[in-house]
């Protein structure tokens, strides 16, 4: 695989070289999430660096996030934050489905969402989906659902020829660690030498903060901390599901 170079951010140190993705048979990614303001809170160091090495970025969100009324407001801002972030608004997809209801407790049926993942990865030839992990970052019940919907379409549809990658979890310390968290990544492929694992880089980290702007309505000011203080602003590290 081919390598990247850490000089482009002033955070990280020399040595420290981390592989790109190479989506098999083409560039078309699904990135599945649960709610509008996850791409941003989360996986824009993957998002940054898709789409600056020319890979085609679709979004598959999977509830408008109307847990507090306000999901048609939500959508609008998904659509602003993916300008943001490059990804063009055709190719952004807003789940409303009266099944797929956004809150703690709302479980999500995994069948469902692997019937509207699989869709997806035919109607855009998707070679690659990247999602949450079985933990989800937060534990949120939506997130950990997404994961499964997504293993589903990879294990019981037989989309053997999709890779799977999941955005791993971090603990209580690194998760708060904000950029230093670079610096404890470059240990995390010695700890875990039988898995793959890609540590990808945010080489733009001002547009997590103007992507999760865009989120007006959860734009509050735990979440402006979170962002200044979150691994998931600087690092993504992310591990393939087999």
């Amino acid at each position: 695989m081919d390598h990247f170079s850490a000089q482009s951010s002033p955070f990280l140190p020399r040595p420290f070289l981390c592989q790109s993705l190479q989506p098999k048979g083409g560039s078309n990614v699904l990135l599945v999430i649960a709610h509008p303001d996850d791409e941003s809170m989360f996986f824009t160091p993957t998002i940054n660096f898709l789409i600056s090495r020319g890979h085609n970025v679709q979004i598959l969100c999977l509830s408008i996030g109307d847990a507090d009324g306000k999901g048609n407001i939500r959508k609008q801002e998904l659509f602003q934050a993916c300008v943001a972030l490059k990804i063009p608004m055709q190719q952004v997809k807003i789940v409303d489905h009266p099944d797929l209801q956004d809150g703690f407790g709302k479980v999500w049926n995994h069948s469902l969402l692997a019937n509207i993942i699989e869709e997806e990865t035919i109607n855009h030839k998707i070679n690659m989906i990247i999602t949450f992990d079985n933990y989800g970052v937060s534990g949120h019940c939506n997130h950990r659902d997404v994961h499964y919907g997504v293993c589903k379409v990879l294990y019981d549809t037989l989309q053997r020829d999709i890779e799977v990658w999941e955005l791993v979890s971090n603990n209580i310390l690194r998760k708060y660690s904000g950029p230093v968290d670079i610096w404890l990544s470059m240990f995390l492929p010695m700890l875990h030498p039988n898995e793959t694992m890609q540590c990808l880089i945010n080489e733009h980290p001002h547009r997590s903060v103007l992507a999760m702007a865009q989120h007006s309505s959860q734009w509050v000011w735990f979440r402006k901390l979170f962002v200044a203080m979150s691994s998931y602003t600087y690092m993504n590290t992310l591990r393939k599901i087999k």
